[in-house]
């Protein structure tokens, strides 16, 4: 399984140590993790796009780009991609880029995006909201395949034999379809073939097993090769030295966070015992001491079977010190681990 982390780069004021996290000190504390999770030797590192004043990052490749000269081995994706308000063209160009400069660590990891905003900021309809995502997602899929693409568009261009550069270092970028609950995106990634990440944010993460075999049975009714198949996990994730400081250090920023989109949604505030609640074995939140983290990750994974997992990290005012702890815990005690209980399980299998 490869491990990783991905953040939205949020930034606010701390709800009770009054600290404020500004655009610019957020990136330069994201350069930092990102080095962190490098040097440890984590498998991926994936950033998030969002067009509100609570996020830090509009546009993943750049912050990839300058990640790519401060790292050696650690894949960098974008989680996600909002391609529904994007163009596929600049998109590919953009992490055909920041693969070159990495030497073959880019990723796109696509979707439909779980705000709003860039759909009138670029001058999108809400109505075409799937509309958009499905038709992008095959121009790009078709560009990614061939140097040069003949393209007759509704929502996109039109483009006749032209090609598209430069070309990634990597013969084909890796491109994953992001999911956070809806069947169609599950069976449209499976049916290209493509790798999905599942977001678990809220609820029990057993009831989303389904989407799992769903993705599973329509890869293998599409004919593509069980090899290849990639399904990887994305769960909010911290982790402190203990289980009671874990929780203590996490709820504030946290609840902030989630009470405060809450209310944009219609959806009620986080009690602290609801939070609790959701850091138990069966619970959406991986919250705890590395034995609880990764005593969590190998319940999911008997649940998912996932071949990746990116702890969704440095959610709200969180003080950069204790995001850089918890990443430290995440590459020197939880990833070692999993990897090696996985390893046996696989060997005790034959």
């Amino acid at each position: 399984m490869e491990i990783g982390i991905c953040t939205f780069a949020d930034v606010g004021t701390h709800p009770i140590t009054k600290e404020t996290v500004t655009p610019h000190q957020r990136l330069r504390n994201l350069m930092e993790e990102i080095q962190l999770a490098d040097e440890l030797g984590l498998d991926v590192f994936a950033v998030g796009e969002h067009h509100r004043s609570d996020y830090a990052i509009s546009s993943p490749a750049v912050v990839l780009a300058a990640a790519a000269e401060r790292t050696k081995a650690i894949k960098l994706s974008s989680g996600v991609t909002v391609l529904s308000s994007d163009d596929p063209v600049r998109v590919f160009q953009q992490f055909s880029t920041v693969d070159l400069l990495s030497n073959g660590r880019a990723e796109i990891m696509a979707g439909r995006g779980s705000f709003i905003e860039s759909f009138p900021l670029f001058g999108y309809k809400l109505e075409d909201y799937d509309e958009l995502f499905s038709e992008k997602l095959e121009m790009l899929v078709r560009i990614n395949e061939s140097e040069k693409i003949t393209w007759q568009g509704k929502h996109t261009q039109t483009i006749n034999d032209r090609g598209v550069y430069p070309r990634p270092s990597q013969n084909k970028l890796p491109v994953w379809v992001a999911v956070g609950g809806t069947p169609e995106s599950v069976v449209r990634a499976a049916q290209y073939g493509l790798p999905m990440m599942l977001a678990i944010i809220g609820g029990m993460p057993a009831r989303f097993a389904p989407y799992a075999k769903l993705y599973r049975d329509v890869y293998a009714k599409a004919g593509h090769n069980a090899n290849g198949l990639q399904l990887g996990i994305n769960s909010h994730t911290y982790i402190a030295d203990t289980s009671q400081q874990a929780r203590d250090e996490f709820y504030p920023p946290y609840s902030e966070v989630m009470t405060r989109i809450g209310k944009e949604r219609g959806w009620p505030g986080m009690s602290r015992g609801q939070f609790d609640a959701s850091t138990e074995r069966e619970g959406a939140l991986l919250v705890g001491s590395p034995q609880q983290v990764i005593d969590k990750i190998l319940y999911e994974h008997e649940l998912f079977g996932h071949t990746r997992f990116l702890a969704q990290m440095s959610i709200g005012a969180l003080p950069h010190g204790q995001a850089l702890r918890s990443i430290e815990l995440l590459g020197t005690k939880v990833a070692p681990e999993v990897k090696k209980a996985l390893a046996t399980k696989s060997a005790e299998q034959g």
